[in-house]
């Protein structure tokens, strides 16, 4: 009665996961699945119009200005304190608007990190209580601001801001070919779910079958007692590895759809992943692939913007902490009067200059403790990036090696599997007739089916290997081309 239980729960179980609707997938086309739908490549593509638009942005901030900009209205009522001539202070009311527009045309000098401007104003003042009103304004000016001795982050950032601008391009490439990895990880976890869900499939049906072929060799005697619990056991512990072996599966499946963004629209469809065995053939140089990765990766480009932006910091110290001064200078033509046309008849000539200057005469140390520590902070990122450098050239000599390692892996483990599939075969044709004992059939089926997992695993490491090598370089070795 039991065993008639065991076998319904066998049939429900196995039922129920083979008439879920399936659809078979190859690992090419769950990258390109990946790369056009998933959330990360989305996440991408965000990030790269995120970065194409603040270049854009620091782009602007060397082209002419045009600005208008002013206080309109400006209206005042209240009272206000007024000194007599006898030195006594008395409140008289208040009521006027006092509006200002200022059109203006301004360029940055990048050099310099200076200014020069052009400009137009004109202001209007009301006096309610007297009734009357008043223009003032500049029909022109031209107008520099230029500061001296000082740090000028504009020359900088011409230099550095080009390499912000190349590192996030080819991060993108980098993201885009993460996302490759990431779902081949996927896949291959399925994947190996899914062999060893054959696996457990395969084994219930054949210690199933065993089992009954041993309970008829019991009654002619030619097993024992112990063999047959021996079996017994077998076939609940192939139950078990089974369910286990569904959960697992259904997992890993949901994590693959969940990352490339699948939508089956309600019908469940399950994934019969293809096993990727046509494994590429091709020879990687060390050298080529170290100098694709130099001039292709992210990292090589941020290699030089870490320099720079620590040899920016450096000056900036120096220079904020010393002799500071701004040089403001301007000339024009203005006038005034209660007419808004008076402001452009006969106007005077507009001229201003000023000099304005810090310099720390006594500050106990803290300027050279700024300097200095600049200098150290110079110093450590120079050498973190040499180590980051060291580390970056390991990783590429580490994958190409690892990756003609795993190749011969992946041939020598499919002989493996072949030759542990044949000798199972043969063990069980000879248990049959009961020319081997149940612990050498054990065995035989342990063998199998670790080598059937070894030939999977070794297949994950390699394509793994594959696409991480890619990602290190953004190179494509297979077809000779540069990853865009």
């Amino acid at each position: 009665m039991n065993r008639f239980y065991l076998f319904l729960l066998g049939l429900l179980v196995t039922g129920g996961y083979s008439f879920a609707q399936t659809q078979t997938v190859t690992l090419n086309e769950v990258l390109q699945l990946a790369q056009s739908q998933s959330v990360a490549s989305k996440r991408a593509n965000t990030q790269q119009r995120t970065n194409v638009w603040s270049y854009r942005s620091f782009l602007a901030q060397f082209k002419p200005q045009l600005s208008l900009d002013g206080t309109l209205p400006n209206f005042t009522r209240s009272y206000i304190q007024v000194t007599q001539p006898d030195g006594n202070i008395q409140f008289e009311p208040v009521s006027y608007n006092n509006s200002v527009l200022n059109l203006s045309l301004s360029q940055t000098i990048a050099p310099t990190g200076g200014t020069i401007f052009i400009q137009k104003q004109i202001q209007r003042f009301d006096n309610f209580i007297q009734n009357n009103t008043l223009y003032n304004g500049i029909p022109f000016g031209i107008g520099l601001n230029q500061p001296l001795f000082q740090f000028n982050p504009m020359r900088w950032d011409r230099r550095i801001q080009p390499l912000l601008f190349a590192e996030g391009n080819q991060q993108l490439t980098e993201n885009l070919e993460q996302v490759s990895l990431s779902a081949t990880t996927l896949y291959f976890d399925l994947l190996v779910a899914q062999v060893n869900l054959q696996i457990a499939e395969t084994n219930r049906a054949n210690n199933d079958t065993l089992y009954r072929i041993a309970l008829h060799k019991l009654e002619l005697g030619k097993i024992s007692q112990n063999d047959l619990l021996q079996l017994q056991l077998s076939v609940l512990n192939a139950e078990k590895d089974l369910a286990s072996a569904q959960q697992t599966a259904a997992v890993a499946s949901l994590k693959l759809k969940s990352f490339i963004g699948y939508r089956d629209d309600g019908n469940h469809r399950s994934f019969e992943l293809v096993i990727p065995n046509q494994i590429p053939v091709f020879a990687v140089d060390i050298k080529r692939a170290l100098d694709e990765a130099v001039a292709n990766r992210s990292a090589a480009i941020g290699f030089r913007r870490r320099l720079m932006e620590a040899n920016r910091d450096l000056e900036k110290a120096r220079k904020n902490n010393g002799l500071n001064a701004t040089l403001t200078a301007g000339y024009g033509l203005s006038n005034q009067g209660p007419r808004l046309g008076d402001v452009y008849i006969n106007p005077q000539n507009r001229e201003y200059v000023s000099l304005q200057f810090t310099l720390p005469i006594m500050t106990w140390g803290r300027t050279k403790a700024i300097v200095e520590t600049a200098k150290a902070n110079s110093e450590l990122t120079q050498q973190t990036v040499e180590q980051d450098k060291l580390t970056f050239e390991q990783e590429i000599f580490t994958q190409v090696t690892l990756l003609q390692m795993l190749r011969q892996q992946v041939t020598l483990t499919a002989k493996a599997d072949q030759i542990a599939q044949n000798r199972y075969q043969i063990a069980q044709d000879r248990f049959k007739l009961s020319d081997l004992s149940v612990t050498d059939l054990g065995i035989a089926t342990q063998d199998k089916d670790r080598a059937r997992r070894d030939a999977i695993v070794a297949l994950r490491d390699y394509w793994q290997a594959y696409y991480t090598l890619r990602l290190l370089t953004l190179y494509d070795f297979e077809t000779n081309q540069k990853i865009k």
